[in-house]
């Protein structure tokens, strides 16, 4: 919950400082005219300074289908071939914008389009992650935007706040700033509670901290501050604090950078970084069915370090391949794991309760000894109602 002030522990983060992913909400570019021109001008002014200053940054913005409404002259789009074509149409608009606010400063910017599958295939996960490297090698500045225009519910990271902490881990950011229409958390929603706080700092985005939130969305974002809590909370997994603050606050950036500005809510990191394949399998995979443990393999798993075997699997969900992600269940239903399965859901339903040395003559085959290995496994938390995302 609520620490005492940002000073040491800001002082600390900037004195480190070489990469940042900036996340710009729809709130903060748009309004019901559409682009706000003056915004992005100024936040590309911002951008433009932090890389004079040798900081690499990395742009994840909104702000596509809130361009795409004004363009098309229409209400906002209901259907999801109406978003996709909104989007589609509204991104050219984005990216026109960005493109010439940068290029007053000699930038260039370039277009990054990303789905849920780009960063779920490992192979595609490490392109990307070549690409936006050099990207900033050449000192081009990445502007990341999901793919609305070919996502569905099934491929979609959730929101462009979650998409931010994914990014912050694939260019391995020592920062990731969340500007939002909204300029920090606070203990209660400040239009009506007189008595509602801002927090400065956040050790640890608890389930407590996540319940302090307005469940709504913003004015024309599709997450509101408890997504960018959750995603806070993911950056800090991998070891990534997080600055959530206003964006249309003039220079913004800079007191985000400067260690005697305290400015929005810093979210520190915790103290076990996941390395970033681990990472990966707990975030930007999703899980494709479940394994239900008895007490024993949960205890083993959770507590002692160990693999999941089969003798330990008592039942199998879903319908996933060797590979897949899938969530480790305890006996009572309750997730405290997810990890790549060795075998595919047919054959671990064959194995599930048997011994390892009889999975040979069950299967004909042998894949390994575990239904998930150690090295392939991630423990995770309780997690917040409604949160699909995993944590320390």
């Amino acid at each position: 919950m609520p620490d005492q002030g940002q000073g040491e522990h800001k002082a600390r983060i900037v004195g480190g400082l070489g990469r940042i992913v900036v996340k710009i909400g729809s709130g903060v570019l748009a309004d019901a005219n559409g682009l706000d021109a003056d915004v992005i001008a100024r936040l590309a002014a911002d951008v433009a300074d932090l890389r004079a200053r040798g900081l690499a940054t990395t742009i994840v913005s909104s702000g596509a289908i809130a361009a795409g409404r004004r363009v098309l002259g229409g209400k906002g789009p209901r259907s999801i071939p109406e978003r996709q074509a909104t989007a589609a149409v509204g991104q050219i608009d984005l990216m026109s914008h960005y493109r010439d606010a940068f290029a007053r400063h000699g930038v260039t910017v370039a277009q990054v389009l990303l789905d849920a599958g780009d960063l779920a295939d490992r192979q595609r996960y490490l392109n990307a992650e070549h690409t936006l490297a050099t990207l900033q090698a050449l000192r081009v500045i990445p502007i990341v935007n999901e793919n609305d225009t070919v996502a569905i519910d099934e491929l979609k990271f959730g929101d462009n706040d979650n998409l931010s902490a994914l990014v912050a881990t694939l260019v391995g950011a020592d920062l990731l700033v969340v500007l939002s229409d909204v300029d920090a958390l606070y203990t209660g929603n400040p239009a009506t509670r007189p008595d509602a706080r801002r927090v400065p700092v956040l050790a640890d985005v608890d389930s407590a901290a996540v319940a302090m939130t307005e469940e709504g969305a913003g004015r024309l974002g599709t997450g509101g501050m408890r997504s960018k809590l959750l995603a806070a909370r993911n950056a800090a997994a991998g070891g990534i604090p997080t600055i959530i603050a206003g964006g249309r606050i003039p220079g913004v950036l800079a007191q985000v950078v400067d260690p005697a500005a305290d400015i929005g809510t810093l979210v520190l990191p915790g103290a076990d970084r996941l390395a970033k394949r681990k990472h990966w399998i707990a975030y930007a995979l999703p899980p494709r069915g479940s394994l239900r443990c008895d007490a024993g393999a949960t205890e083993a798993v959770r507590d002692g370090g160990r693999s999941l075997l089969p003798s330990g699997v008592v039942a199998v969900s879903g319908q996933f391949a060797a590979g897949d992600c899938v969530r480790l269940v305890d006996p009572d239903g309750r997730e405290f794991a997810r990890g790549l399965s060795s075998y595919h859901a047919a054959e671990a339903t064959l194995i599930a309760g048997r011994k390892s040395a009889d999975v040979e003559s069950l299967l004909g085959y042998s894949l390994g000894d575990a239904v998930v290995h150690r090295d392939d496994l991630v423990l995770t938390g309780t997690k917040a109602e409604g949160d699909d995302g995993a944590q320390r």
